[in-house]
């Protein structure tokens, strides 16, 4: 696992999130968008370390 790349989607986690409320506020729907495209792109992250938490423990 790496610590770096979790942490870095989980900023980005928090960033999409807290673009996507700031959209909700102004109702602009480009904020809104970009923030799910973060959060999404964090999911994503999150996914592609745990896949390779699991290869290591199966190689181990």
């Amino acid at each position: 696992m790496s610590t770096d790349d979790r942490a870095k989607a989980t900023g980005n986690n928090i960033a999409g999130a807290a673009q996507e409320a700031l959209g909700n506020v102004t109702g602009d729907p480009k904020d809104k968008a970009e923030g799910k495209a973060k959060q999404a792109k964090a999911e994503a992250g999150h996914a592609i370390e745990d896949v390779k938490d699991e290869i290591k423990k199966k190689l181990d």
